[in-house]
Order: structure tokens, then sequence, then C-alpha cells
């Protein structure tokens, strides 16, 4: 089969790259830790799977709205309202199976070839890879360790064009726990005013948040008719394999991500949508208690990583991943990322799957338990040793 040029432009996410990898290396009976792919290691709290197992048993396993049903919309909604400061209601909600179609759709409805995209690099690959599939221009907006990881406002405006169309933000941030505060969300907001842009800000991780208030730019003077906030189920609820995940925007808008999914999904699936209304309307105890077993892990595996000669590394205010620097250790983010795998038996990523401004460090994701995260932090001091001159 001839492929279509466009084909050639679209990328991937590694991290599934590298599961497969490692688990290929378990099979030939190697002990592999995993802290490549971002997902929960917690299962999904029982009360929500026995209202999707319920659901099943009692017939919603039909067609629904494409855009989702009305009570889901009317619940996230109201989520957002009391959580966001928002004033959405269902007409703003489109929800979709998982939280990429947000991405992938919102990115094909607004760019065309020759117009401009500014996203986090390194940032999210999927927001790179889409705004080259459809043929327009992705602008890189460098994430610094030197800016704390935060979109460095003071750059924005110099990429800023009068192709700009789209600008993508993402806090708390994947891959470096990054967050954006007040203050530099009001001087995006500002500046998507000015130059008339419209702004997907991807909030997946908003409730994983250990330090400071998440701010939702959509709440900013003259966003709410200009922004797209992405979010879902799958890290609040530790429901990634459920593929739950919604959008909130301007109810026209709306209409045509709808109409996207129409053509591409028909509609979400009714059981996981009954199972999304009652994690949002159920108890959120357990939703508190990962967080704070996240938060635990987190200082466990940014205290490790400082301990370890040629390593450093901020200590994440959000999400569940790591972003150590190991410009000290001599290696390349790529190869160090290989050696650890094949030689030492952690699974991460190398900064660079992220973006060019990710080399010099590597993501790790501390959603796995202590007693694993202390057994990855020794064989990553094994393999740093190992690389040391003699």
């Amino acid at each position: 089969m001839k492929l279509a040029t466009r084909m050639s432009r679209l990328g991937t996410e590694t991290a599934f790259e590298v599961l497969v990898r490692a688990r290929a290396l378990e099979a030939q009976g190697r002990d592999v830790v995993h802290l490549e792919v971002g997902e929960p290691d917690f299962d999904t709290p029982a009360n929500i799977i026995e209202a999707g197992a319920n659901a099943l048993r009692t017939g919603w396993t039909h067609y629904g709205p494409a855009a989702g049903l009305p009570d889901l919309r009317e619940a996230i909604a109201s989520y957002l309202n009391s959580s966001r400061g928002t004033a959405y209601d269902a007409s703003n909600i489109v929800v979709t199976p998982g939280g990429k179609p947000i991405m992938f759709f919102v990115i094909m409805a607004l760019l065309e070839a020759g117009d401009e995209a500014i996203y986090p690099n390194p940032g999210f690959p999927i927001y790179e890879s889409m705004i080259n599939f459809v043929g327009a221009k992705a602008i890189p907006s460098p994430i610094l360790e030197s800016k704390d990881f935060a979109l460095d406002v003071d750059q924005l405006p110099s990429l800023i064009t009068p192709k700009t169309k789209l600008l993508i933000i993402n806090s708390p941030a994947n891959p470096t726990g990054g967050v954006l505060n007040r203050q530099e969300i009001a001087r995006i907001a500002e500046l998507a005013v000015e130059h008339d842009l419209t702004v997907l800000a991807d909030e997946i991780y908003s409730e994983i948040l250990y330090e400071g208030e998440h701010v939702s730019i959509a709440t900013m003077p003259g966003m709410a008719e200009r922004t797209i906030i992405l979010d879902g189920f799958s890290k609040t609820y530790a429901m990634t394999g459920w593929r739950l995940g919604y959008g909130a925007m301007p109810a026209e808008f709306a209409q045509v991500i709808a109409n996207l999914m129409v053509n591409s999904n028909s509609c979400t699936s009714m059981a996981v949508q009954r199972a999304g209304l009652e994690a949002l309307t159920g108890p959120q105890d357990e939703v508190k208690a990962m967080v704070e077993a996240f938060r635990r892990r987190r200082d466990l595996i940014v205290d490790g990583l400082n301990a370890i000669d040629g390593i450093s590394c901020l200590r994440p205010k959000g999400a569940f991943y790591v972003f150590p620097n190991i410009t000290g250790v001599g290696m390349k983010s790529k190869p160090f990322a290989d050696l650890l795998l094949n030689d030492f038996g952690v699974a991460g990523l190398s900064g660079t799957a992220f973006g060019q401004y990710g080399e010099g460090y590597l993501r790790l994701s501390y959603a796995n338990s202590e007693e694993n995260l202390k057994k990855a932090l020794e064989r990553i001091a094994g393999a740093v040793e190992s690389v040391r001159p003699r």
C-alpha cells in the first residue's frame, strides 16, 4: 500500500515502545522496574468498578449521544465550575474515549497547512506529532530547568507570529511535573487575547498537585471564548484502561468536536460513562489517598536521585513524574536510558522522547510502589557507577 505523505509526519509515544521492550525482557526472566508508562499503579476504586459493571448488567450497551450522556456532561460541567471557577453547562462539554481525541480533534479542527502552533518542549509528544500531521508548523516553547520547568512567559512573545493560531499549555506538566502559577497564567492569557490565539489547556493532572493552586486559563479575562480544557478520568481515578476523557469549550465549538466524534468513534462507551458519573459524584477519599501516596513517592525518588553523584533533580509540584538532570553522568539521554533498561532492569524514558529540549534528562514515573522505587534507585546508582571514568 502507498501511504499518504502525512503518515510520515506522524510521531509516536515512546513510553509504549519502551514498555514492549521491557515486557520482552521480562519474558526472558529478567526483573524490570517499570518507571516508563504514565499510569497510576492503583486499582480503579471499587465503587467506580461496580458502577461500570452494573451499567453493563442493566443495558447500557448501546449507542449514545456523540457528545456524551447529558447527565455526565452536566456532572463534568459542575465539577469544573466548582474546582476551576468556570461557568460551563452541558453544552460546553464533549466526552471522548480518553483525553487524546480532544488533542486530535482540536488540532484538526483549527489548524491548516501553513498555520503555526506553539507547544511545550519537552512536552507530551502527541502535541508535536499532531501539529505536524495536519501540515501545520510546530513551534517549540522551551521548558527549562532554570525556569523551574514552567513555560517562559518572557520568551513567549518572541514565538508568536501572524501565523500563530494555537497555543498549547500543560499544567501540571508531563514530563517535568512543572506547574504554572497564577501570574504566569495571567500573562499567557493577555498574550492570547492580544494576538487572537486559541489555547488548548491540558489539565489532565489538575488533581495531582502537591503545593500551590491549580489555575485554569479559562477563568482569565477574555479566555472563556478562546480556551479548550482537556481533562479526563485516567490519572485522577486510576482509569487509564477505561478510556474516558473530555473537553470543555465554547458551545459552538463543542458542536464541531461532536461532529468529529460522529465521524470517528460514534460515541464513547455508555457503560464507561456511567462509571465516570460515579467517579465524579461518588466518594473522593481514594483520590486523596492516591495523591498522598504519590507525594511520599515523589519525596523518596527525588531525595534518592539527588544522593547519586552526577544526577540532580528538582522536586516537582504536580503529576507523578520526575525529570532528573543526568548531564553529570557523561552520557546522552537515550544511550543512558537504554543502558538502564538493558543492563540494570529499570525502564525509564529519555528526555528526548519529549522533544529536543529534553536532552540531558530522563523521565521517570513514580507511579510505582516505594519498594520498587528503592530498587530502581539502587540500580540507577549502579548504572551511574558503571559509566564513571576509572
